[in-house]
């Protein structure tokens, strides 16, 4: 199976945004992949304001994407676009550091109007990067991802079964075995 890079671009630890993608990695785990979690919000801020490639932290978020052959990238909308720490990270990254890898962009947002951010942001920036193939993405509204105080993910009906689908698209680009039956409460 594949290496999977998970990747947050949420700059809070509280986020619906980081929650969800380390709920989705359960499901791409579950299918066999190795998946590799990063919250860029971990980072040194300095190194990525600053763009300081030679930061060890940098150096190893770097050698990740390297590693990788597929690469999720979860990001809330702000502003109709990514979030600025993950512009920031992806600026400090090689030019061609997607090359050939599968892609799965996802994002969050408070309302619908955010829905073309992957498309018109966030695509064309990981496009150029050279990722090998974009599946489709998915936006996901905050009101959908349900956070408990154990840290239990329950995703909406409908947009559960949603992601099950592309997250399934993404592990079979990859090679991977799927499991196209959503669970609604559970893992989608």
């Amino acid at each position: 199976m594949a290496t999977v890079l998970s990747v947050s671009g949420s700059p809070s630890a509280a986020s619906r945004t980081a929650h969800l993608l380390r709920h989705l990695d359960g499901r791409l785990k579950d299918q066999g992949h190795e998946v590799i979690p990063l919250d860029v919000r971990t980072l040194p801020a300095e190194a990525l304001l600053k763009a300081d490639f030679s930061d060890p932290a940098i150096v190893a978020a770097t050698a990740l994407f390297d590693r990788a052959e597929g690469v999720v990238i979860g990001t809330p909308v702000y502003k109709a676009a990514y979030s600025g720490v993950l512009k920031a990270l992806l600026d400090l990254l090689p030019q061609y550091a997607l090359a050939g890898k599968t892609v799965l962009p996802l994002a969050t947002g408070g309302t619908t109007t955010h829905v073309l951010a992957i498309d018109y942001a966030l695509r064309p920036v990981l496009s150029s990067m050279g990722a090998g193939h974009i599946v489709q993405g998915w936006f996901t509204l905050d009101k959908d991802i349900v956070v408990g105080d154990d840290g239990i993910v329950t995703v909406a009906p409908g947009t559960a079964e949603s992601l099950a689908r592309v997250v399934d698209q993404f592990s079979e680009a990859l090679g991977g075995r799927t499991a196209f039956l959503a669970g609604v409460g559970g893992r989608p």
